[in-house]
């Protein structure tokens, strides 16, 4: 008991101490090891324009070579077509990029 209670001090301290950035870096890989179920609605002002379902994760692109961060965010989800939230037949999974640019845009493939 003394043993995992020092150990859970020691990771709280360690993680503590790391960056945001690290922090979040952590995150996504814990993320990507569990697996998520996510959503993502597109909109134009008040109108859904685009849905993505069953989005594993969401990743921030990096430069190849540099290591720093890009303005988009990417991830793959099924084309919600007639957005009902559930993956019908003819909605296939999709590769999708969204910006932070002020301009708004999603990528997606369309197959």
């Amino acid at each position: 008991m003394k043993l995992t209670l020092t150990t859970m001090i020691l990771f709280l301290l360690l993680l503590q101490g790391c960056t945001q950035e690290t922090q979040n870096k952590l995150s996504r890989s814990i993320q990507n090891w569990t697996g998520t179920n996510g959503t993502l609605d597109v909109y134009a002002g008040e109108k859904l324009v685009k849905k993505f379902i069953e989005i594993d994760k969401l990743t921030t692109a990096s430069g190849t070579g540099t290591g720093t961060e890009r303005p988009y965010r990417f991830g793959y989800g099924y084309d919600d077509k007639n957005f009902n939230g559930k993956k019908d037949n003819g909605e296939s999974k999709v590769y999708f990029e969204f910006s932070d640019y002020s301009t708004s845009y999603v990528f997606y493939e369309s197959k």
